[in-house]
C-alpha cells in the first residue's frame, strides 16, 4: 500500500493549492478528486460564470453604443457561443493545473475517497493508500428544499445554468445572494424576463444595506422583478410552464419557464466515512479549529466543506494554512470578516471587513466616509457613474474597519483593501498615498479623506 505523508480528498481550489503547497515543502502528496482537478469553481462556478458575465458585460455595452455615438443594424446574440467560450477558459485552465500538479511530481488519483479507518483513503472502495495526514477538501453542495425539489431539467442549480446553450425566456431565480444576482444580470441581458425572489428583505443581505438599496434600483432599471421577504410554499410544472406559489406580504404566483435555486449548502460529507470516525459537525459543515484542524488526529478539512465563508479564495487560505502547520511552519490565521467579498453583477459590488451597522452592534465608534462615482472622472468617461465607495473607520485611531463598494470594476479595488488591512493602515495613509489619475482607485482615497472631512473632489 502506497503511503504518502498528506493526502488530500477533493481536488478544488482548497485541494489543489494545499497540494501544491505540500509538494513546494518537499512532502509527497497524493489528491484524490472524482471528477476534473479544479473542483465547482473552477469547472462549474466562479470561472465559467465570469466568462459569461463578461459576455454581458460586452452585449450591454453595445445596447448602450449610441451614447457614444456608435449605431449599426442587424445585430445578432449567439448565447450557446457564449457557453462555449466560457467552457474554453475552463479547458485552459484545467489543462495548466494539470500540468502544474505533474510539474510538482504530485500523485493524482481518479475516484470517489472515503475514510475507512485512521490514516487511510479507500479509493471507489477498491484501492487504498496510507498517509501521515489528511485534509478534507470535499465542498459544499445545495441542500435539498422540498418546495423546489431540483429535476435538473425544470428545477435547476447553477451547474445546469452554467450548461444552458439559450436562455430562459422566463426565468425564476430564488436566493438574491451573490450567485442570484450574477445570474439575473447575465440572462436579463441577454432578454430572459427574470424573477428574483429572497426569503429575508433585501437582496445581497449580508453586505451594506445602502449596498442593496443601489443594487435593487439598478436591478429595477434593468427590468429585473424583485421580491424580497418571499418564500417559495409550492412549485408545479405542467406542460413546460412552472408555476411558483410564492409568500409574502401579497401572496402571489410566478410564471416560469425554469427556476434556478441557489439557497442553503451544506458540507459535502457523505460516503467519505467520516461520520463512522467520529468528525464533529456543525449546522452541516466539519469543524475545524484555526489552523484547519478537525477533532481527528491527523485530519484536516479546508474550503467550503468547513462553512462561511464558503469563496474560493478562503479555500486558497486555508489549505496553506493546512499544509503549512502539518509542516511545523508557523502560520497566520484568518478572521473571516476580513475576507474579501465579491459580486460580479453589473454594478460590481465588492466589500471587506464591517458594515457601519455590524461595528456600532459591537460598541464601536467609527467615522464614515463616501465618495460617488458620478465625481469621478475615470467612472464618468467610462459611461459608468452608478455607486459608491463607503469607508468604515474607527473614530479615535483611523483604522479600517470595513469598505464597502458599489459600481463599475470595484472588485478590482480589493486587494488594495486586504493589503491595507493586513499592514494595519489607517484612513489616513489610504488618503495620503498618491493614487494615480485618472483612475477608479481615486475613489477609495477620496472616500477615505472623506471620514476625515478632507475630501477634495465633492
Amino acid at each position: 500500500m502506497t503511503r504518502y505523508d498528506i493526502a488530500i480528498i477533493g481536488g478544488g481550489p482548497g485541494g489543489y493549492v494545499a497540494a501544491i503547497r505540500a509538494a513546494q515543502l518537499g512532502l509527497s502528496v497524493a489528491i484524490v478528486e472524482r471528477e476534473e482537478i479544479g473542483g465547482l469553481c473552477l469547472n462549474w462556478g466562479c470561472i465559467p460564470s465570469k466568462a459569461l458575465l463578461r459576455n454581458a458585460e460586452v452585449l450591454s455595452l453595445v445596447h448602450r453604443a449610441g451614447e457614444f455615438g456608435i449605431h449599426f443594424d442587424n445585430l445578432t446574440v449567439d448565447y450557446g457561443k457564449a457557453v462555449d467560450r466560457s467552457r474554453q477558459v475552463v479547458k485552459r485552465l484545467v489543462g495548466g493545473l494539470k500540468s502544474l500538479m505533474k510539474r510538482y511530481g504530485i500523485a493524482q488519483i481518479d475516484g470517489y475517497g472515503s475514510l475507512p479507518g485512521p490514516g487511510r483513503i479507500s479509493i471507489n472502495g477498491a484501492q487504498e493508500i496510507e498517509a501521515g495526514n489528511i485534509i478534507i477538501a470535499t465542498g459544499a453542495r445545495n441542500k435539498d428544499i422540498p418546495s423546489l425539489p431540483v429535476d435538473g431539467e425544470r428545477i435547476i442549480t447553477t451547474r445546469e445554468a452554467l450548461s444552458l446553450r439559450e436562455v430562459p425566456e422566463r426565468v425564476a431565480i430564488v436566493g438574491g445572494g451573490a450567485a442570484g444576482v450574477e445570474f439575473s444580470h447575465l440572462w436579463s441581458t441577454y432578454g430572459s424576463e427574470v424573477t428574483i425572489i429572497e426569503l429575508l428583505p433585501r437582496l445581497l443581505p449580508n453586505e451594506d444595506p445602502e449596498i442593496s438599496q443601489v443594487l435593487e434600483k439598478s436591478f429595477q432599471k434593468q427590468g429585473i422583478n424583485i421580491m424580497t421577504g418571499s418564500r417559495v410554499e409550492a412549485s408545479d410544472f405542467t406542460n413546460g410552464v412552472g408555476t411558483l406559489t410564492v409568500s409574502n406580504d401579497d401572496a402571489s404566483e410566478v410564471q416560469c419557464d425554469k427556476a434556478l435555486v441557489v439557497v442553503g449548502l451544506e458540507g459535502n460529507v457523505t460516503g467519505t466515512g467520516l461520520d463512522a470516525l467520529g468528525i464533529e459537525m456543525r449546522n452541516g459543515f466539519i469543524v475545524v479549529d484555526d489552523v484547519m484542524k478537525t477533532n481527528l488526529p491527523n485530519v484536516y478539512a479546508v474550503g467550503d466543506v468547513t462553512g462561511a465563508p464558503l469563496l474560493a479564495h478562503t479555500a486558497f487560505a486555508q489549505g496553506h494554512i493546512a499544509v503549512e502547520t502539518i509542516a511545523g511552519l508557523p502560520t497566520t490565521r484568518i478572521v473571516p470578516e476580513n475576507i474579501p467579498r465579491a459580486t460580479y453583477c453589473q454594478p460590481q459590488v465588492a466589500s471587506v471587513g464591517l458594515t457601519e451597522a455590524q461595528a456600532r452592534e459591537r460598541g464601536m465608534e467609527v467615522k464614515v466616509g463616501k465618495f460617488p462615482f458620478m465625481a469621478s472622472g475615470k467612472a464618468l468617461g467610462h459611461g459608468d457613474r452608478e455607486g459608491f465607495i463607503k469607508v468604515v473607520a474607527g473614530a479615535e485611531y483611523g483604522e479600517v474597519l470595513g469598505v464597502h463598494m458599489i459600481g463599475p470594476d470595484v472588485t478590482e479595488l480589493l486587494g488594495e483593501v486586504s493589503v491595507a488591512q493586513a499592514l494595519d493602515a489607517t484612513i489616513e495613509d489610504i488618503g495620503l498615498a498618491v493614487h494615480p489619475h485618472p483612475t477608479l482607485s481615486e475613489a477609495l482615497k477620496e472616500a477615505a479623506l472623506a471620514a476625515m472631512g478632507q475630501a477634495v473632489h465633492m
